[in-house]
């Protein structure tokens, strides 16, 4: 899917110069790092308050106090060696002619699963340590060309496959909650919401292919976006299963989350399913952020995905106020809403691996920056985490081509079916949006891999390629962030947005984690 991206590359010699004419100490401001939003960035660059470069220099240190010393939350794989360079150079261009695009300034941390030109994507594995890709993913391109600076790359679980857990090869040990750094962040984009609750950067990107947005997003009160298949690009993020893979916005507010998406969705003729979003893809999100947007809004409540037999009492409480919620904000809930045969629809959902073709395309993208050219010659290399051996032995005993699995039309024509039940539902009853918590119980302790986990994030998104947004619902047990879903029909993410934003306007469950305060200025 790869082409030759020409990009927004600044010169080393544009560089230097900059950063040699424009070296000032650290500004002296008391604007605060900590949850700080885009909005309330610009408002700060236009009072003369806030330069990129203090931006940069901030979070950078915020890094360095936070992420393998004190809570150690050990998100980090990789800092960007010329972020602040870059943020030297926006700041020239900001005193001249004005911010160059939406997210001028604003630090972002993106999961090393994302090509980034100038840096390794490691993909969590020591195999690809030093793999170099010869240009940005589509996604990291538009952030920059918005004036965005990526200052980090964040862990994830290796492959970026596992839901449970976010550990790799790369960065020894887990990444651990902010909210509790005994518990899990949840995986595959685990280091990227680790990250961004901790306020080491003002937004994130993670890939969701099971649950890896919206499962990390819930377990550390952030918002995340899982889009309609077709609306964003693949390019250049290293795949596990391109029938399901999608990569997004992880943010600490609604707000922030739609100001990132606005800038990394649509058409990419890299990406051909992105055709799909040339109609379908709106000029702006940010329209429909208004706080009573939940007036009149029909939402139906999937209660099979959270029986209160199989739910952590403290999560289905939580989930019930939420519901009480959203009906005091004017939304209209209906609890007679069921998928007839979930379960068995969603046989659809991970029995045919598709990794190695499209590991294999992904690598032969790269030329000769990988020294591994197949998923196999990594697999000899053992230059990887051992509780992946098993996996990718399963994935290169697959077939050659996935279409050619003798039950690849079954598994299609199961996915078809589970569309066509939950538009026919939402048809039916005229609704808005499904709700379902993304969690039924809390973070579980790094290591536990037998107690309940109660996700659910795999079993509507996923196999029907419809949106699902993950918001914050509150603390379990009061300190364990937990959050629910909304899903919606295809291209309806607008609508989501707004159910979203109109919830969290009214309740402002988001609260910072303990014990990553402000820094000494």
């Amino acid at each position: 899917m790869r082409t030759k991206n020409k990009l927004i590359q600044i010169s080393l010699v544009g560089l230097l110069f900059w950063v040699s004419c424009t070296s000032p100490d650290k500004e002296a401001t008391d604007f605060p790092l900590a949850e700080a939003t885009i909005a309330d960035i610009h408002a700060a660059m236009e009072r003369g308050d806030v330069t990129a470069h203090y931006l940069v220099e901030g979070y950078l240190e915020r890094i360095e106090a936070y992420d393998k010393q004190g809570p150690s939350i050990n998100s980090i794989i990789s800092i960007n060696p010329e972020a602040m360079a870059t943020a030297k150079y926006l700041d020239s261009i900001y005193a001249e002619s004005g911010m160059v695009g939406p997210l001028h300034g604003i630090p972002i941390i993106v999961k090393d699963n994302y090509d980034f030109f100038g840096m390794p994507t490691s993909n969590g594995t020591l195999a690809l340590k030093a793999s170099y890709p010869p240009d940005d993913a589509f996604q990291v391109k538009k952030l920059r060309e918005a004036g965005a600076i990526i200052i980090a790359k964040a862990n994830l679980a290796e492959f970026a496959s596992s839901g449970e857990f976010s550990v790799s090869s790369v960065l020894p040990g887990y990444s651990r909650n902010p909210y509790d750094t005994r518990r899990t962040t949840a995986g595959s984009s685990g280091g990227t919401g680790a990250s961004i609750a901790a306020s080491l950067a003002v937004v994130g990107l993670g890939t969701d292919t099971g649950s890896s947005i919206r499962g990390p997003s819930a377990h550390q009160a952030l918002v995340g976006i899982r889009s309609t298949m077709g609306l964003t690009s693949r390019d250049g993020i290293v795949p596990l299963a391109l029938t399901n893979d999608i990569g997004g916005p992880m943010a600490r507010t609604v707000e922030d989350a739609v100001r990132v998406f606005d800038v990394i969705a649509g058409y990419d003729e890299a990406d051909t399913v992105t055709k799909a979003s040339i109609e379908s893809k709106e000029d702006s999100y940010l329209p429909f952020l208004d706080a009573n947007a939940l007036e009149g809004k029909r939402i139906g409540v999937l209660h099979q995905l959270f029986p209160k037999s199989d739910s952590d009492s403290s999560v289905y409480s939580l989930m019930t106020g939420a519901l009480e919620d959203l009906k005091k904000g004017g939304a209209i809930l209906l609890d007679s809403v069921e998928i007839r045969d979930l379960d068995s629809l969603n046989e659809s959902g991970t029995r045919i691996r598709q990794l190695k073709r499209d590991y294999n395309a992904y690598l032969a993208s790269l030329g000769d920056s990988s020294k591994y050219k197949t998923l196999q010659d990594i697999i000899d290399s053992d230059d990887y985490h051992p509780y992946l051996e098993k996996r990718l032995i399963d994935a290169q005993a697959e077939v050659d081509i996935p279409e050619e699995h003798p039950d690849w039309d079954k598994n299609m024509a199961l996915r078809q079916t589970l569309r066509e039940r939950v538009l026919g539902v939402m048809d039916s009853l005229n609704l808005d949006a499904l709700i379902y918590p993304a969690f039924t119980y809390p973070p579980r302790l790094i290591g536990d891999l037998n107690g309940p986990r109660g996700d659910t994030s795999g079993k509507l998104s996923p196999p029907t390629g419809f949106p699902a947004v993950a918001v914050p619902m509150g603390y379990s047990y009061g300190k364990y962030p937990a959050g629910f879903q909304l899903l919606g029909r295809p291209f309806s993410e607008g609508v989501l947005f707004a159910i979203a934003y109109g919830y969290e306007q009214q309740t402002k469950h988001r609260r910072a984690p303990d014990g990553f305060e402000e820094l000494d200025k």
